[in-house]
């Protein structure tokens, strides 16, 4: 008898840098073999999410890509930017705008001008009714503000590699906010707030993502197939670990993300 596979959707990984460069094949393979059968690459600028596009269209049955100025970007935001995105938002394999957000951690733009990409991005994803794939780095005011003036035009946003504490996490639920939950929560030195939050978010309001190449399991078994870098493999992982910790049983949790994204994201 043949087991049952356990279905997952990677909503976040950055297949367009340098690290997946010469072994994407295998990446996308390794993927699919533990049940990984749909991954969102993310756009962060406009040329990633170019690259992310064609990523997709590279390999039609696996991935799918987002559009959208992260906000260590947004100095490069000008009169081109949104037509731009536009553009790329048209493509079927388009099923985002994003990452967007605020980031006010190390300030790589100045934070008018995460402010204005910010809201110019809002208003593109109300204007062609596409969900917002979020980011907030040490900007919660800010960002619950801002996006709070769009949030009733907005068709579906998701606070993406969410990393925060309780009343965070329960301020995105009160926006009717889906969550992004990463390796973060594997790490026992700095996952403890977000091992405490998972347990406030709602199945139906709960996704899972690995944030490729970034934020590797601290607590894998097996080492990485290449050092210190992070793959969609990996989910699975992830979705044990948030489901320990949420107190319920990994094939439920699974099963919950699956369809949320496939809600979300209509696909």
């Amino acid at each position: 008898m043949i087991a049952y596979m356990i279905e997952y959707i990677d909503i976040g990984v950055n297949l367009t840098g340098s690290s997946f460069k010469q072994d994407l094949d295998d990446v996308v393979k390794r993927a699919r073999q533990v049940g990984v059968v749909q991954m969102i690459v993310t756009g962060t600028d406009i040329a990633h999410s170019e690259l992310a596009l064609q990523l997709s269209r590279r390999y039609p049955d696996a991935l799918m890509s987002t559009a959208g100025l992260h906000p260590h970007h947004a100095s490069e935001f000008d009169g081109e930017t949104i037509p731009r995105l536009r553009d790329l938002c048209s493509a079927a394999a388009v099923v985002a705008v994003g990452e967007c957000g605020l980031d006010y951690n190390r300030n790589y733009s100045k934070p008018a001008d995460q402010r204005r990409a910010f809201e110019a991005q809002l208003r593109l994803a109300s204007e062609l009714a596409l969900p917002v794939f979020l980011h907030q780095r040490d900007a919660h005011a800010d960002f619950v503000s801002m996006l709070a003036e769009y949030r009733d035009d907005l068709n579906g946003a998701v606070a993406h590699c969410f990393t925060g504490p309780i009343d965070q996490a329960q301020a995105y639920i009160a926006m009717d906010l889906h969550i992004g939950i990463t390796g973060w929560i594997c790490d026992e030195r700095r996952g403890v707030e977000l091992q405490r939050a998972v347990k406030q978010i709602p199945l139906d309001r709960i996704m899972l993502e690995t944030d490729a190449p970034y934020l590797l399991p601290r607590d894998l078994q097996q080492p990485p197939v290449q050092k210190r870098r992070n793959e969609p493999c990996h989910l699975p992982h992830i979705c044990k670990v948030t489901a320990r910790h949420m107190g319920i049983d990994c094939r439920q949790l699974a099963q919950s993300a699956l369809q949320n994204s496939r809600r979300f994201f209509k696909i």
